[in-house]
């Protein structure tokens, strides 16, 4: 028999700051109890940087579950650089680049809700999914219930996050892109 390996996951800054915001950081960490979690160092900056406005977002930045990615190396910073130009970096898209980079060195799943950033990942060969999708995951591994996941969806989305479904409709949502 083998033992099953730990997905990895690496965030980038939209799931971690709505979570926090929404004061649900703790459940997000119950959630991935059976993951391996990452957040590349240009991301906790993100996050370092929106605690001026949201200070809620500074409890992100001591969770023992995620764990700090520095792009200290050649090959992570000739990945971060392949990836910055792939989705057209500049300033706005670092996050997302340092989170592929990352994914792709670490062979894990890039959690990333920006559109463009999950088109150019998957484009790539990246295993690239949202939010919703780490709920439905939840829920398939029997971590949380579908009533559970629409009360998190809908606590998302009161803090502003944009998401594909309400919490009424996740469960729909979820099973017909095969989330669930």
């Amino acid at each position: 028999m083998t033992a099953s390996v730990a997905p990895r996951l690496v965030f980038d800054t939209t799931c971690l700051s709505h979570f926090a915001r929404a004061d649900r950081l703790d459940v997000l960490g119950d959630l991935l109890a059976d993951a391996e979690s990452f957040v590349p160092h240009v991301v906790r900056e993100e996050i370092r940087d929106g605690s001026s406005v949201y200070p809620e977002l500074t409890q992100i930045l001591s969770v023992e579950w995620l764990r700090i990615v520095s792009l200290d190396t050649l090959d992570r910073l000739r990945l971060f650089a392949i990836w910055s130009g792939r989705v057209g970096a500049g300033t706005r898209n670092l996050g997302e680049a340092s989170v592929l980079a990352v994914a792709e060195e670490l062979g894990g799943v890039a959690l990333i809700d920006e559109r463009d950033a999950t088109r150019v990942g998957r484009k790539h060969g990246i295993d690239v999914h949202g939010t919703i999708w780490l709920l439905a995951r939840a829920c398939h591994n029997g971590k949380l219930t579908e009533v559970g996941a629409s009360n998190l969806v809908d606590a998302l989305a009161a803090t502003g996050m944009r998401l594909p479904c309400t919490g009424t409709e996740f469960p729909r949502y979820a099973s017909d892109n095969g989330l669930l």
